[in-house]
């Protein structure tokens, strides 16, 4: 697809035509459950580095 017809498309999606978050993505869930997983590495991160 080249870029002169790939413009309509683009524009079409910038104005908020059909577009958005999907309806079964909780931004809270989503944010603690990324939250939850990034706690437990760090958690196992600093478990494993002993030598300080």
């Amino acid at each position: 697809m080249s870029t002169a017809a790939a413009l309509p498309v683009l524009n079409l999606l910038a104005e908020g035509g059909e577009g958005g978050n999907h309806d079964s993505l909780n931004p809270a869930l989503t944010g603690g459950a990324a939250l939850v997983i990034l706690l437990l590495l760090l958690f196992i991160t600093t478990r494993f580095n002993r030598d300080r």
